[in-house]
């Protein structure tokens, strides 16, 4: 059975999807990007960015009965993968050993023209 999620501590669904799904064990977030739950865009340096993102997914998956220290899988999408070492700095103070899996890639354009979204599937 599918359990969908939503939270005020995090942005808003702004289309037909929800900001996560429970399904049996597992919570799958919907990509995240730098957007502050009142709707306002952090337009702050990548670090900046990347910090609201984990804020968002981390209301997310508080919302769902788990947490950050529950993820198992990340993935990150770029504007510019320039900026990949920055972003890392912040994932790396945000995540602890063992780390979750991860994919980047690099994209052409991003909703609200921002640097980053993220999405993440994590255990409950």
């Amino acid at each position: 059975m599918r359990t969908p999620i939503s939270t005020e501590q995090a942005p808003a669904a702004i289309g037909p999807y929800s900001q996560a799904v429970v399904y049996g064990d597992f919570v799958y977030t919907s990509g995240q990007i730098p957007l502050r739950p009142d709707g306002t865009l952090e337009t702050g340096d990548i670090e900046a960015q990347t910090a609201q993102v984990f804020a968002n997914l981390k209301a997310v998956l508080e919302a769902a009965g788990s947490g950050m220290d529950k993820v198992i899988k990340v993935t990150v999408f770029l504007k510019d993968m320039l900026l990949f070492a920055r972003m890392n700095e912040v994932y790396a103070r945000t995540f602890s050993e063992p780390y979750p899996a991860r994919s980047t890639v690099e994209v052409a354009r991003l909703p609200r023209d921002v640097a980053i979204e993220i999405e993440v599937v994590a255990h409950r």
